[in-house]
């Protein structure tokens, strides 16, 4: 899915982050469509996965994210008291919760996991939001440092 290999020279010049979103299907989803729509310019760097709600978000679909390559995850859903699902957003924060801590004893940063109310008529938040997540992703660098090619290790041992 979102398997890559990072050479060197990303980390410090142009790395580009890969971020994997969570969006609700009644609420950011639809402030993404709008945002498309307007013509408003946002960071390319998002990954959209449109699910029937924010409570709907599996943590392991979160964990399967960063372990394929995301370098951060943004779930976005409707804003408390407004779910199509009534309590699916309170299920989404108790979820959350639990893999903010997950995520501390992986090693895994905390800006890179995110949580964002966001509804359909807030395009221009939903664009700040990505904008600004993007940019701190970025400061923080590849979730994972590269791994030295096997062939590189082999020139420099030198076996005689």
């Amino acid at each position: 899915m979102l398997n890559r290999e990072v050479d060197e020279l990303e980390i410090f010049d142009g790395f580009q982050p890969r971020i994997v979103a969570f969006f609700c299907n009644w609420c950011t989803y639809l402030a993404a469509d709008l945002a498309g729509t307007s013509r408003m310019k946002y960071e390319p760097n998002m990954r959209v996965v449109r699910v029937m709600c924010s409570g709907r978000v599996d943590p392991q679909f979160v964990l399967k994210a960063f372990a394929e390559g995301a370098d951060g995850v943004l779930i976005g859903g409707c804003h408390p008291g407004d779910c199509h699902y009534q309590e699916g957003n309170h299920k989404c924060v108790r979820r959350y919760r639990l893999l903010k801590r997950l995520a501390a004893q992986m090693g895994i940063e905390e800006d890179r996991l995110r949580l964002e109310w966001i509804s359909a008529a807030e395009a221009d938040r939903l664009r700040s939001t990505v904008d600004d997540m993007v940019k701190k992703v970025r400061a923080l660098g590849p979730l994972r440092p590269p791994i030295a090619k096997p062939k590189a290790v082999a020139e420099e041992v030198s076996i005689s």
